[in-house]
């Protein structure tokens, strides 16, 4: 799989693969996990455990659909993303960046979480 990857890519799999062996959701503390692509935005909360999604929010979703993958954009996904976690009594989180740096559209969601009262 990683053959037929760009070399920016192969780095970001690789990240990815070195992280995700460190981080596991559980029911009490899932993982948080997001996705960006050169359009669009979206986050998950997994709990590995059961092999579930708990809840997700995505620039696809019609109440979302204006909003692109951008800082702006990944707040209020973020601050989404918070308040369907609340709503379902889970304030705290585990973050996987998904082999993405932390830093633009990626910190921009964690914020978003973190001001809607997700602790992680």
């Amino acid at each position: 799989m990683l053959r037929k990857c760009s070399d920016k890519q192969r780095k970001r799999m690789k990240r990815k693969v070195h992280i995700r062996k460190r981080v596991y959701g559980t029911a009490v503390r899932p993982r948080m996990t997001v996705f960006r692509s050169n359009r669009n935005i979206s986050v998950q909360v997994i709990d590995d455990d059961a092999r579930s999604t708990l809840a997700s929010v995505s620039t696809l979703e019609k109440d979302f659909v204006l909003l692109r993958a951008n800082v702006s954009s990944g707040l209020q996904i973020g601050e989404e993303i918070g308040r369907r976690l609340l709503e379902k009594h889970i304030d705290t989180v585990i973050f996987d960046r998904n082999g993405y740096l932390y830093h633009g559209v990626v910190a921009a969601v964690a914020d978003g979480a973190r001001k809607a009262g997700v602790k992680f």
